[in-house]
């Protein structure tokens, strides 16, 4: 019982870190990255789409992303949803391609990212303390149920703080790296 409680509260923190680097993977740094356009919705279709369904997005250079619509008809109607993003790029096209230059952050702007990754650098920790409350709650009802000794509570909490300790300090790990990443000039 207590193994299958461990493995679970393991996997839960673990997506907790997951879904930070995705979200993280999001956030501009100064180099273009096709994640940085995956928040974007287009009317297409009758329908708001992801921009990856509608077009195809490279990088050819360091500070430069192609967007290749499938559809030509298509490309005012990405250049549009680009525009009213808050990603604070101006799209160029030439008719059949956009093409998005990634300038330089300038210092106000990386703070502010710097600050934003922490946030949910912060919230990412909010769920992994809620995944060991979780857990804790699951070790004292199954105390209450007689089926774990005193003992076993005890060394139950200890290992779920432990994980929460652990996972916590990969979550640092995991935003000291983005920062830095936001901070190289």
């Amino acid at each position: 019982m207590l193994d299958a409680l461990y493995t679970d509260t393991k996997t839960h923190m673990e997506k907790c870190v997951e879904s930070l680097k995705d979200q993280l993977s999001s956030l501009r740094t100064g180099k273009a990255s096709p994640r940085m356009l995956d928040r974007i919705m287009v009317e297409a279709y009758g329908s708001r789409m992801p921009l990856n369904q509608v077009a195809t997005i490279g990088t050819p250079e360091a500070r430069l992303l192609t967007v290749t619509p499938f559809d030509k008809g298509q490309i005012s109607a990405i250049e549009k949803a680009i525009m009213i993003s808050d990603l604070g790029i101006t799209p160029t096209s030439d008719g059949t391609v956009i093409r998005l230059p990634i300038p330089p952050l300038n210092e106000e702007r990386r703070k502010e990212y710097v600050k934003q990754a922490r946030k949910q650098g912060e919230d990412a920790k909010v769920s992994i303390r809620g995944v060991r409350r979780d857990a804790n709650e699951q070790l004292k009802k199954a105390k209450g149920d007689s089926d774990i000794t005193e003992d076993d509570l005890k060394r139950g909490t200890d290992q779920v703080q432990k994980l929460t300790d652990e996972w916590v300090k990969t979550v640092d790990q995991v935003l000291e790296a983005k920062e830095a990443e936001i901070m190289e000039v």
